[in-house]
C-alpha cells in the first residue's frame, strides 16, 4: 500500500462492531409487526447497509408508514443493543495500534450519530475516534463521497492519503467516489464474495491484516 497513508475511515455495523443479530433482529420485528408472516431472516439481509428509510421504501411501504417503522425499528433497537453487540475478533487491538502509532482515525457511517456512539462505548473504541461522521451529518450517505470528504476536512487530510474499509458496497464505492484507497473486509454477514465484486483494492480475513498491508 502507498506508504503516505496516514488516515483510515471506517464503516461501523459489520466492519468494527458485529451488530448484525442486533439488525437483523431489529429488522424482523420491526416487519412482523407491518407484515407478520411475509419476512424471514434471509429476507432481510439486503436492507444491511442502506438507511432504513431505504429498507422500509423498499418494501413497499407508503411514506408516512416508513417514518412509523423507522421508529419501531430504533425503539428495538436500542433497547436490545448492549445484549446483542459485540466487536470482531482483533478490531480493538488493531484499533489501539493504529492509534498509538499516529494514524488519523475516522468513523463514517449511516447510523444516527448517537446509536453509532453508544456502539463505540459499548466496545471501548470510542477514545481512538474523535471523528464521528454519521447520518445525521450528511445531506448524502454514502455511497455518495459526501460522508468521506467530511471525514477527511475534519481530520485535515486528503483522499490521496486515506483508506476506506467497510463491508458493504456503499463503502466500497464512497471511497471509489472520493479517490480513496478501498479495502473490505471478508467477514461480512453476506460473505467474502459479495465484497469482491465491487473490486475493493485489498479484502481484510482479519483485521490484524490492515497492519500489514500498511507496514505498520
Amino acid at each position: 500500500m502507498n506508504n503516505k497513508i496516514t488516515t483510515l475511515l471506517f464503516d461501523l455495523d459489520g466492519t468494527l462492531i458485529d451488530t448484525n443479530e442486533l439488525i437483523i433482529t431489529s429488522y424482523l420485528h420491526t416487519l412482523e409487526k407491518y407484515y407478520p408472516g411475509q419476512f424471514q431472516r434471509e429476507d432481510v439481509l439486503p436492507f444491511m447497509g442502506p438507511t432504513l428509510h431505504e429498507a422500509f421504501t423498499t418494501v413497499g411501504a407508503d411514506p408516512d408508514r416508513v417514518e412509523e417503522m423507522v421508529k419501531v425499528y430504533r425503539t428495538f433497537n436500542i433497547a436490545n443493543h448492549d445484549l446483542l453487540v459485540k466487536e470482531f475478533e482483533s478490531v480493538f487491538e488493531t484499533i489501539q495500534t493504529l492509534y498509538e502509532k499516529g494514524y488519523k482515525l475516522a468513523i463514517v457511517t449511516t447510523k444516527r450519530h448517537d446509536v453509532a456512539l453508544k456502539g463505540l462505548r459499548l466496545t471501548g473504541l470510542d477514545k481512538f475516534f474523535e471523528v464521528v461522521i454519521a447520518l445525521d451529518h450528511v445531506e448524502k450517505v454514502k455511497p455518495d463521497p459526501e460522508p468521506i470528504f467530511k471525514a477527511l476536512e475534519e481530520l485535515g487530510s486528503s483522499p490521496a492519503e486515506a483508506v476506506m474499509v467497510g463491508d458493504n458496497y456503499h463503502d466500497i464505492l464512497a471511497g471509489k467516489n472520493a479517490g480513496t484507497t478501498t479495502v473490505g473486509v471478508a467477514w461480512s454477514i453476506k460473505g467474502r464474495d459479495y465484497i469482491a465484486k465491487y473490486e475493493p483494492d485489498y479484502i481484510l480475513e482479519n483485521m490484524t491484516e490492515l497492519l500489514i498491508i500498511l507496514e505498520v
